[in-house]
């Protein structure tokens, strides 16, 4: 079945996951989350992916963001949610996101395993099949695809779109060039992200190459300086984009990158010091130390600070 065409637009938000001091969920502080970034401004919801601590998921925890994101947000933003993991468990995460009445599906790469790019396609060919849902491969290891590849994702007509973790910007010109260039209606329509951890960061270079659409973890904690930012990108105001760059996200960066997983751990605890009950993050993740915590501290308050000299 031949999807309609998918409006995804304006800043794509990927709520956190709360839990309580136990780790188990906490649906009163994701509703609260959720409100939050809808009342920021947020184009649409990604609830439960990458941000969102997918892999330490349960199938029935899952169901359970969805539902309550579904019932906060009320129609006000599409709501996706996360799937992925092997074959049968990505097929069964994609059937219950159907279920769940979710706008769309991510589908994150498969798990422990590799193959070529062709075995990629037939693996997102397996996940989708059975199922209307629309839905976005997100392109990262372990599932990189290669231009002719990506191309043939055209042919699932479920698949509306690519995001990319992978950050070859080189590949995601070809990628993109390749699909856009079948001369159909199906390349044309077709979207691209840019998926990669603080994607502000490397935001200029992918719109450069048409893909103007990114995630923005950063509007879990300072959505005032994410829709700052995002509003400088889209105008091409340079000088913005440069300010809050060396201000704000450059520095985030340097903290986030002394520490695998700070991607999700360093977010997690911008939005405890700016007053979400959010809770900790599952293992493997592991949580700032002390320093590392003055410091983001430190770094949120030079950025509101860099937002509040550049006025409206």
């Amino acid at each position: 079945m031949a999807q309609p065409r998918i409006e995804l637009d304006g800043l794509l938000a990927f709520p956190l996951t709360p839990f309580t001091d136990d780790l188990e969920l906490n649906l009163d502080a994701f509703a609260q989350h959720v409100e939050g970034h809808v009342s920021a401004g947020a184009g649409a919801l990604f609830v439960a992916c990458g941000t969102g601590e997918f892999s330490a998921l349960s199938p029935d925890e899952l169901a359970a963001l969805l539902r309550t994101a579904r019932d906060v947000v009320d129609g006000r933003v599409p709501v996706w949610v996360g799937a992925g993991g092997g074959a049968a468990t990505a097929r069964a995460g994609i059937a219950a996101a159907e279920r769940g009445g979710a706008d769309g599906v991510l589908l994150l790469p498969p798990y422990l395993v590799s193959g070529p790019p062709s075995g990629l396609v037939d693996h997102v060919r397996y996940a989708v099949r059975g199922n209307d849902i629309p839905v976005i491969v997100y392109h990262r290891s372990p599932g990189v695809f290669d231009a002719r590849s990506a191309a043939d994702l055209l042919d699932i007509p479920a698949v509306v779109g690519l995001k990319d973790g992978f950050g070859d910007v080189d590949l995601m010109s070809r990628i993109a060039a390749t699909v856009r260039g079948t001369g159909t209606e199906r390349g044309r329509e077709f979207l691209f992200f840019n998926g990669l951890p603080t994607a502000e960061v490397s935001a200029r270079a992918y719109s450069a190459i048409g893909v103007a659409r990114y995630s923005s973890a950063v509007h879990c904690f300072a959505p005032e300086i994410a829709a700052r930012f995002h509003r400088a990108l889209s105008e091409r105001d340079d000088a913005v984009v440069d300010a809050l760059l060396t201000g704000f996200y450059l520095p985030l960066v340097a903290l986030r990158d002394e520490t695998p997983g700070f991607a999700v751990s360093l977010v997690k605890a911008a939005a405890r010091l700016r007053g979400q009950k959010v809770g900790g993050v599952r293992p493997p993740l592991a949580e700032p130390n002390a320093d590392q915590l003055k410091r983001l501290e430190q770094v949120i308050g030079t950025g509101l600070s860099t937002l509040e000299g550049l006025g409206t």
